[in-house]
């Protein structure tokens, strides 16, 4: 079946930071926990053919679709999904941006979905230039499916929006992921229309966070940024009935995020 329209779905959205060590671990026991009509994957750092025996056996149950090239252990991208989609694309349209194999656009009858795992402006902000290109043409990018469909993106930004996105904002001021140009050009997909779904239901809701350094004892200090989204279309705003984090999740540096939606 392709119409979503008729049931509730549960949607997840998740970077993983490597599928092989994960479904080692976890993967496996979470999936059937949790039970997701469709989970995104970024950070996959693996190609098809080596994928565990655990990770193959969900084909049973999904679709799989996978972004990956042939740089080794890269970010890449990957979608399971039990709602077989009417296309995919992997593509931007931007050789020089489609090369780092990020993006998943699956096409159903009520929307377009959208996994992405953003570029990170890096320590010294050497690549704060290219994230601003990046947004600027992922933003074209939704803004033109938008013109045909309802839009759904859901991705690691790779940025938190607001001084409660993020447990220090004031000593992280100018440092990757809360600068003022990343937090800017979130504020740009704000504006052209694209709800936070975990803002809408919680707008002033603290201490909900996503990801967690792997210094300094972060986790066990508490010390976490929420920088997983999930984007939607205005016009489904009506059809979101909850957002979610799953921060009891701690086998990556990053737990799931999710929402429901009729």
């Amino acid at each position: 079946m392709n119409n979503l329209t008729k049931t509730k779905m549960k949607l997840i959205s998740w970077n993983v930071n490597g599928i092989r060590a994960a479904s080692s671990k976890w993967f496996m026991d979470y999936i059937t926990k949790e039970l997701p009509d469709i989970i995104w994957l970024q950070e996959v750092k693996a190609m098809e053919n080596e994928l565990p025996i655990k990770i193959e056996l969900l084909s049973l149950w999904y679709e799989i679709y996978w972004n990956s090239a042939n740089r080794k252990w890269y970010s890449w991208t990957a979608v399971l999904t039990k709602i077989k989609p009417l296309s995919v694309s992997y593509w931007l349209w931007f050789p020089e941006h489609d090369e780092e194999w990020r993006v998943i656009t699956l096409e159903f009858d009520d929307f377009y979905f959208i996994t992405v795992y953003t570029p990170n402006a890096k320590r010294e902000l050497e690549r704060l230039w290219y994230r601003q290109v990046w947004d600027s043409i992922f933003l074209d990018h939704m803004k033109n499916l938008e013109k045909i469909k309802p839009v759904i993106a859901c991705w690691d930004l790779n940025v938190a929006h607001r001084e409660i996105d993020l447990t220090n904002p004031k000593t992280n001021r100018w440092n990757a992921g809360f600068t003022d140009e990343e937090r800017e050009w979130f504020q740009k997909f704000v504006d052209a229309g694209f709800i936070d779904t975990f803002r809408h239901f919680y707008p002033e809701l603290k201490e909900q966070y996503s990801w967690w350094s792997n210094f300094a004892n972060s986790r066990e200090r508490n010390i976490w940024w929420r920088i997983d989204y999930f984007l939607t279309s205005s016009s489904l705003e009506s059809r979101l009935k909850n957002a979610f984090i799953r921060p009891e999740i701690r086998w990556s540096d990053h737990c799931p995020v999710g929402i429901e939606i009729e």
